[in-house]
């Protein structure tokens, strides 16, 4: 029976490629799955074999722990050479994203208050 390794949603591409390569290397065998055009599957890393599922659940544990620690060491590079972007940069980056959502949370939250203003007391 399969069993279900790494959920493949959301996942970069490169981390997901580097976990396929890491299992291959490791000469542990899986299929993948996706998620298909009406989104109703799951874009995943089975097993085939069960017998080393707990041995390459450890291996991406150790590889997403490197893998944090190098992506937190870029991240305050960045930021120590003044290259991060602001909260500032990113509205300036995509304005028309930024007042969708201002827009939207304001109209959510009408939805959700309006009721109460109209009731008796």
């Amino acid at each position: 029976m399969a069993n279900l390794l790494f959920k493949l949603s959301n996942v970069p591409d490169d981390e997901a490629m580097d976990i396929r390569e890491l299992l291959s290397e490791q000469e542990i065998y899986f299929y993948e799955t996706h998620a298909g055009f009406w989104r109703m599957g799951i874009d995943a890393i089975w097993l085939t074999d069960a017998t080393h599922a707990e041995r390459a659940r450890e291996l991406i544990r150790a590889y997403q722990l490197e893998r944090t620690a190098k992506q937190q060491k870029n991240y305050a590079e960045l930021v120590e050479q003044g290259q991060a972007p602001s909260l500032w940069q990113n509205i300036c980056a995509a304005p028309v994203r930024f007042i969708g959502l201002i827009v939207a949370v304001i109209f959510v939250l009408g939805l959700t208050l309006v009721p109460f203003a109209y009731l008796k007391m």
